[in-house]
């Protein structure tokens, strides 16, 4: 992995902009996992003897990325996990896609059933077995030749719930062959990325939003970087 970006840190919470590609815990691959890049930078910046602790708070699918936030202590990692819990993180995510959305902005309103041994959503139009409703908040933000900014405000956090839905929608994430686009990014990432969390702090109880830019090598991200600013 190229170096780690750090967003944020402090004595509870450190936030990487995570590379697509990356692992965010291990898995059965045995690849190395960003919690470890992070738990390393850590150890060394900080002069730690032993172990480090660090919690994972939440996870973005591999070929996604963007801010990932993780625990320094087992107090934020509880708190933390109540605000996922609670849906009282607010999250924007960017997807580029080849379709245009239409409408070019609205809510999208699903019922989400994870297929674990596929390793896939389902989303439903209707309620359905123990599918869970989904909702997310979309606009298009921009548009560059066949390429289609969107920004993406989830309600909810069901797995691969973005990818599911933009493709209900008729606009699958760009390198998303999982999700019906037609072919895969040389790199096997997709082009979604999350773009801030804002939350309050843990422990200071604070208003924080933490933001990240896209790959800067990425030749697409790179069409919209007057949208970075």
């Amino acid at each position: 992995m190229r170096g780690l970006q750090v967003l944020y840190e402090d004595n509870h919470l450190i936030a990487v902009n995570k590379p697509a590609g990356v692992l965010v815990q291990g898995d059965e691959t045995g690849d190395r996992p960003l919690s470890e890049f992070v738990k390393d930078y850590i150890k060394d910046r900080y002069n730690k003897p032993g172990a480090v602790f660090l919690g994972t708070i939440h996870r973005l699918d591999r070929p996604v990325s963007g801010v990932t936030v993780f625990a320094r202590t087992s107090k934020a990692l509880s708190r933390m996990n109540k605000l996922f819990q609670e849906r009282d993180i607010q999250k924007v995510y960017w997807a580029i896609t080849d379709q245009r959305p239409e409408p070019l902005s609205g809510q999208l309103v699903h019922y989400i059933e994870k297929d674990r041994n596929k390793n896939f959503a389902h989303a439903y139009s209707k309620p359905k077995g123990n599918a869970k409703k989904s909702v997310l908040e979309y606009r298009l933000m921009a548009a560059i030749a066949a390429h289609n900014l969107i920004e993406i405000k989830p309600e909810t956090g069901r797995p691969h719930q973005i990818r599911a839905q933009l493709a209900r929608l008729g606009c699958p994430i760009r390198g998303d062959v999982k999700y019906g686009f037609p072919s895969p990014n040389p790199d096997g990432s997709i082009h979604l990325h999350c773009r801030s969390l804002s939350f309050e702090h843990p422990v200071k109880k604070e208003p924080v939003t933490i933001t990240a830019s896209p790959d800067e090598e990425d030749e697409v991200w790179g069409m919209f970087r007057e949208q970075w600013r």
